[in-house]
């Protein structure tokens, strides 16, 4: 997995070409991103997350079910509760999604503008950067011992002290080894990277 520098300097490169926002949801895995971010406007976010619209999404499921590119309008996909209707009320009324990567790790990149279609050429510069954000995120398979012992003692519910003291260090060599396995699951909590571990089997 990348620096998150890195990530963070794909990102923007993908917000500067999505005037109304985008959402990348990398690597989905049992039904959630192993990392997800969104800059759809704040008032739509509130109305698609009250609605769950997630599971009824059509660009969703086309993204699971198909890889490469389409204009939302082109997609072809059934949308029997006109979310994407209502996206358009909300400034997302042009899109395109990007589907990438085996359907048992699928990353999925949409962006919107409310303005006119995307060209082919912003389209083109969307894919690739939703490409590298695919193969920049895939999660390292392997946390040291050290690490898993770490995260798997905060994960049982002990404290620092107490998880220093079971595993025979410092706490300060405890925090380290926590602060180090969420760097490579590029976690921003120690909550975050215990789930992440969870997610691909680590722990």
């Amino acid at each position: 997995m990348s620096s998150p520098s890195e990530m963070t300097r794909l990102l923007s490169k993908l917000g500067a070409l999505s005037p109304s926002g985008y959402s990348a949801a990398l690597h989905i895995r049992y039904a959630a991103p192993l990392l997800l971010d969104v800059t759809f406007p704040g008032d739509w976010i509130k109305h698609y997350t009250a609605n769950a619209f997630a599971l009824r999404d059509p660009m969703i499921a086309w993204g699971l079910s198909c890889e490469g590119t389409t204009r939302w309008s082109e997609a072809g996909m059934p949308d029997p509760f006109n979310i994407m209707g209502q996206a358009a009320d909300y400034s997302l009324k042009y899109g395109v999604s990007v589907s990438c990567g085996e359907v048992r790790s699928r990353s999925i990149v949409a962006s919107a503008r409310s303005d006119r279609e995307f060209t082919d050429a912003e389209i083109k510069s969307i894919a690739k950067i939703a490409r590298i954000l695919h193969q920049v995120s895939e999660p390292r398979q392997q946390l040291t011992p050290a690490q898993v012992q770490a995260l798997r003692c905060i994960a049982s519910g002990d404290r620092y002290a107490a998880a220093a003291a079971k595993l025979g260090i410092s706490e300060s060599a405890l925090k380290a080894r926590l602060v180090s396995a969420r760097e490579r699951l590029m976690a921003r909590t120690t909550s975050e990277a215990i789930q992440k571990a969870k997610d691909i089997n680590l722990l």
